[in-house]
């Protein structure tokens, strides 16, 4: 399971490494529209497996449009495809509500909401810090961050763990797997500050409070798929990825941090 999981851990990084470092961006945004549009489909098979074919698949093509808009710099139609994400659903159960076929769950109607603003927004969200003057290298610090994040827990709770961090929801995580990923991420994120071609900002308070709330924001949306996959009764989102699960299983922690980074860098 562990040679398994560093496997897989390597070569994703190879192709992450590769995909980001490359003058050209449309096979880095292209990259993450199919983790997107294929995590979209995993948390609709968790969460909603009886949703309207028609919803799901308008969920696909907004986002698609989405990555679009934004690969293109056309922001003019960015919030009416936002507000899509909302308006469809409602006006779907509302056209068919009075029909004499099934008349859909209040849940997958909320499903359909939920999963594009979960998953599609936070992804789409990585393209505006691409964007952002060495917006690149700021996803490499993020992305540092978040695998030694979820390296340092993953084995300071194998080794230390004893005090449950939230048994109704993941019973394997500790406090000290929490805190263990923290204080490896915080190592590496001053390593990686330290290296002049990675240098994007001077190791300083703010940095050090931006790792902290990174930290907690990963391991925060790491709970969440844990409480999402528990209330559904499945162990992972798929199994696309050997030693990992699927594609959700590996960047839920990613897509709480996602925004932290954005917000950081575009209002402070």
């Amino acid at each position: 399971m562990h040679l398994k999981r560093w496997i897989t851990g390597l070569i994703g990084t190879a192709i992450l490494i590769f995909l980001i470092s490359i003058g050209n961006r449309w096979p880095f945004y292209l990259f993450l529209l199919i983790v997107s549009l294929m995590s979209l489909n995993e948390f609709f098979n968790i969460s909603a497996k009886d949703i309207p074919r028609f919803l799901r698949f308008s969920s696909f093509i907004i986002t698609f449009f989405l990555f679009l808009t934004k690969t293109a710099k056309q922001d003019l139609l960015l919030h009416d495809l936002i507000f899509l994400f909302l308006a469809v659903p409602l006006a779907f159960q509302m056209l068919t509500y009075g029909s004499s076929g099934k008349k859909w769950g209040r849940e997958a109607i909320e499903k359909a909401i939920i999963g594009p603003i979960y998953i599609s927004l936070p992804i789409v969200m990585l393209i505006l810090i691409d964007m952002h003057p060495g917006g690149n290298v700021w996803i490499f610090f993020l992305l540092a961050v978040i695998f030694a994040n979820d390296t340092g827990a993953f084995y300071a709770g194998k080794t230390l763990g004893r005090h449950k961090l939230y048994k109704e929801v993941s019973p394997n995580k500790t406090w000290e797997g929490a805190f263990g990923g923290l204080i490896f991420g915080l190592i590496i994120a001053i390593i990686f500050l330290q290296i002049d071609i990675l240098k994007v900002h001077s190791l300083d308070i703010g940095v050090i409070c931006l790792v902290i709330v990174l930290s907690i924001a990963t391991q925060t949306g790491d709970l969440v798929e844990s409480m999402i996959k528990r209330i559904h009764g499945i162990k992972d989102s798929g199994s696309i990825l050997p030693g990992h699960g699927g594609l959700l299983d590996r960047i839920d922690g990613f897509l709480f941090a996602v925004p932290v980074l954005y917000a950081y860098l575009t209002f402070i």
